[in-house]
Formats: structure tokens, C-alpha cells, sequence
């Protein structure tokens, strides 16, 4: 269908409709105004123009998201559908409303049409309000990037059929603490005099460094006695001779 012929449908229904919703402001009081008093003396407007730009502008937009192709939530496609079918409604109504009035060549509108119509401009605000919030928050959220799943290895796969790689130890540090439980596992499973190698090591490092280790450090890290740690610091050995022969010159 071509849409220059909608045009041709909805001139003449909107020249009919915004001549009775202005004439039925005009019978309800509103007329000209002054927005800018003290600011644009000379600007004038007519309030009876609100009536055919909230009304039926209003219903085009609920219509329009009432029959709106797409991903549209069911709380706002019925609150649309409703809105959309009472604003078509208060229209028809007020074109009937003032046309009997003008035919009875009344001057003034009843009160409940005065106040009817004085609602109406709010009340087109409030349905406009709300169906923009619904129709925002039913928007779909924007689309992610699939992630392929993952294929497991099947069997006969060189990663599994080949050797494995051998296992990489971290070099031991004598400067590093031990970590909660460390002590006691390694304890556990070390040999007995596990221990004491690893201090005799650390001790001798800390000794060439030049920041010789206590009784106390070494206890508390190797998990030894004091009696051992005093067994490793009276030992002699290259490193502590260098040292001494460094102290006593």
C-alpha cells in the first residue's frame, strides 16, 4: 500500500479533530495567554491547543506501541492497547461533546465537561510517562558473543598418548616465609633429618649473604629444636670461614 494515500485519510480527520478540541477549550476557558510576561511581553498563546496536541498524539504513540512489530513485554503491549483504545475514545467524545454544544449555540460548557477536559492535558502526561517506562524496560538486552563449547580430547590424542612433562619445582628460597601448615606438612612427610638439611642450606646462604639467620628463625621455619640450631650455627664450613676471616680483619 502506498502511504501517500494515508495522507489523503488523515488530513481531513485532523483538520476536524483539532477544530472541535479547540473550540471546546475555547467553551471550557481556554483561551490566550501571556507565558513570558516581563520577558516577552508581546508573545501570545492559546491554551486551546493542548487539548488536540496531548489527546491525540498520545493516541497515535500507544497505538503505535500497541501494533509494534518486535520484542515488546505483555505488561506493556496491554497497557498500550488500553490506553490506545480510551484515548481514540475521549476523543470521539469530545468531538461529539462540542459539536451538540455548538449546535445548541451554547456560550459555556457544563461544569463535568469543564472538568473533564481541564483533566486532560495531565492525565495524557501521566499515560505518556508510564509507557515510555515500559517500553524501556522491556528492551532486550544487547546481544553477547557466543562462546563455542568446549570439544573434549578423544582418546588416541597426542596430548594424551605422549609422555608427561616433568613435573618443574620452584627453587626454595631461604628469605621466603613459610605459609600456614607448610611446616607441618613438609614435617610429616620429610625425612627425619629433612629438616636439618634445609636449615644447614639456609643458614649457609644467609651467612655468605651477610645476614646470618637466628637460632629462633630457624627453629620456627624448619621446624626444628633448638638444640639443632644451635648444632648448625657452631658448625664450620667454607662459607663461615670466609665470613669469620672477613670479621676479623
Amino acid at each position: 500500500m502506498k502511504r501517500w494515500l494515508l495522507v489523503l485519510i488523515a488530513f481531513p480527520a485532523a483538520v476536524a479533530v483539532w477544530s472541535g478540541w479547540v473550540g471546546l477549550g475555547g467553551l471550557c476557558g481556554f483561551g490566550m495567554i501571556h507565558p513570558l510576561p516581563g520577558i516577552v511581553g508581546g508573545f501570545r498563546l492559546n491554551t486551546a491547543i493542548t487539548l488536540p496536541v496531548g489527546v491525540e498524539a498520545y493516541g497515535a504513540y500507544a497505538l503505535g506501541a500497541w501494533l509494534a512489530p518486535g520484542a515488546v513485554a505483555a505488561t506493556a503491549r496491554v497497557f498500550a492497547r488500553r490506553s490506545a483504545v480510551g484515548a481514540l475514545a475521549l476523543g470521539m467524545a469530545g468531538q461529539v461533546i462540542y459539536h451538540l454544544l455548538a449546535a445548541a449555540h451554547a456560550t459555556r460548557a457544563p461544569w463535568p465537561v469543564v472538568v473533564l477536559v481541564s483533566c486532560m492535558p495531565v492525565v495524557t502526561l501521566g499515560f505518556g510517562a508510564a509507557l515510555t517506562h515500559l517500553l524501556r524496560a522491556t528492551l532486550p538486552p544487547p546481544a553477547r558473543a557466543a562462546v563455542p563449547p568446549a570439544v573434549p580430547i578423544a582418546a588416541g590424542h597426542p596430548a594424551l598418548s605422549g609422555p608427561l612433562p616433568p613435573a618443574t619445582e620452584r627453587p626454595f628460597r631461604a628469605s621466603e616465609a613459610d605459609r600456614p601448615g607448610q611446616r607441618a606438612d613438609r614435617a610429616a612427610t620429610a625425612p627425619p633429618d629433612a629438616g636439618m638439611d634445609e636449615a644447614r642450606a639456609a643458614y649457609r646462604a644467609s651467612v655468605a649473604a651477610g645476614k646470618p639467620l637466628s637460632a629462633r628463625a630457624l627453629a620456627d621455619r624448619y621446624g626444628i629444636s633448638r638444640r639443632q640450631t644451635a648444632k648448625i650455627t657452631a658448625e664450620k664450613g667454607p662459607a663461615l670461614s670466609v665470613v669469620r676471616e672477613r670479621d676479623a680483619r
